[in-house]
């Protein structure tokens, strides 16, 4: 018990040391640690009390809001290069954050953590996820090697392309892409979350038309007027 007791006031003077050192540059406000980027020392009056960000998170004595901890990914830390120590947990190298795929061949699914929960996100299809923007990148903005991406093939061996995703007229990417088949007009492909390819077809008497991406009546679709006429003409 004795001992527990003199642990406890020698971390309370620790800290009162600490406290004590900082001189606060205004009497109120929230100022950074000279060293410790998710450190900093809120002043009430003149005088300063040591706080750390949430575990993750650093601090940006630039933002404008209460709350100044942030991504590190939004912060320049400087010369404040040192952390405090991290709590870890499954996909989560630290409490919160966005963090990448363990697998390294893995480089379209990343981690948002937050309090230690994990949540797989998965990148748009043809895009790398970067840990020091935060976001999803072209591959040769994230520049990560040793990612592998297995083709995924539909029953005909189509394969969602992968060069670019397609979008729509105000530029958004869209969800379930749709593209025609290249030698029958009544069947296309749509892929399912912009990379997973399933076959599939009109019903008879119509043709799809790539322009409106759904079915239509064969007039309506250049070089498929005749789909039919030619259908039955060959069954004779």
């Amino acid at each position: 018990m004795k001992q527990f007791v003199v642990c406890t006031i020698v971390a309370a003077l620790c800290v009162a040391s600490a406290n004590a050192a900082f001189e606060c540059p205004k009497p109120n406000g929230q100022f950074p640690d000279d060293k410790q980027c998710d450190k900093y020392y809120e002043c009430d009056d003149g005088v300063a009390k040591e706080k750390l960000c949430p575990d993750g998170l650093v601090f940006d004595p630039l933002n404008r809001q209460i709350n100044k901890c942030d991504m590190p990914f939004n912060v320049d830390c400087g010369d404040r290069v040192e952390l405090q120590e991290p709590i870890s947990s499954k996909f989560c190298p630290r409490k919160n954050g966005f963090f990448a795929h363990p697998d390294e061949t893995v480089c379209n699914i990343f981690f948002n953590c937050i309090d230690g929960d994990a949540l797989e996100t998965k990148c748009t299809v043809g895009l790398h996820f970067d840990e020091y923007s935060g976001t999803c990148v072209w591959p040769e903005t994230a520049k990560r090697e040793n990612c592998v991406e297995k083709p995924k093939m539909s029953a005909t061996g189509f394969q969602c392309p992968k060069d670019k995703p397609k979008t729509d007229a105000r530029g958004q990417v869209i969800s379930h892409p749709r593209y025609p088949h290249p030698t029958d007009c009544q069947k296309f492909y749509v892929c399912l979350n912009g990379e997973d390819p399933r076959d599939l077809a009109c019903q008879a008497g119509e043709v799809y038309n790539d322009e409106s991406e759904m079915c239509d009546a064969p007039e309506n679709v250049p070089g498929c007027e005749d789909w039919f006429k030619d259908s039955d003409e060959k069954k004779e």
